[in-house]
């Protein structure tokens, strides 16, 4: 048996959270996908897969990481409503939920922030919610 590798929780961090934003049936009701990459023709609303950033969080005993993930909402919806619908679905979805990671125990999910904006550029009918969720995890042992 190989020793874990410290860190390196954002791609099973990232996978993760697709997993579980995927089995969300209300979720999936109201989205046309949880997209990694967005094709040119990609039908609204939808969830990307944004950034993600993983900091140590280790101990004497223990290697730790916490990964902030960035879910990006695209909507072409006339307002709001509709993205922060989903928003709010996202958040039930995720957290405080317990998530399956690969070669890591789930320690934690956290809802950090969200913020609403619309694409300056012409037709400017594009609404985009940013929102991020830290996701604490130990590198299992196992």
């Amino acid at each position: 048996m190989s020793t874990p590798i410290p860190g390196l929780a954002s791609l099973p961090v990232r996978d993760a959270v697709r997993v579980a934003l995927l089995a969300d049936a209300p979720l999936m009701d109201l989205v046309k996908g949880v997209l990694d990459w967005v094709p040119e023709k990609q039908a609204y609303p939808y969830i990307h897969m944004g950034g993600t950033v993983e900091t140590p969080d280790n101990a004497h005993d223990r290697h730790a990481s916490q990964t902030v993930v960035t879910l990006d909402i695209w909507s072409q919806y006339r307002g709001y409503a509709q993205a922060l619908g989903i928003a709010a679905r996202v958040i039930q979805a995720l957290d405080h939920t317990p998530l399956v990671i690969v070669g890591h125990v789930h320690r934690w999910t956290r809802f950090m922030s969200m913020q609403t904006l619309t694409d300056p550029e012409p037709p400017g009918n594009i609404r985009h919610v940013p929102m991020q969720f830290r996701i604490g995890t130990e590198v299992d042992p196992a």
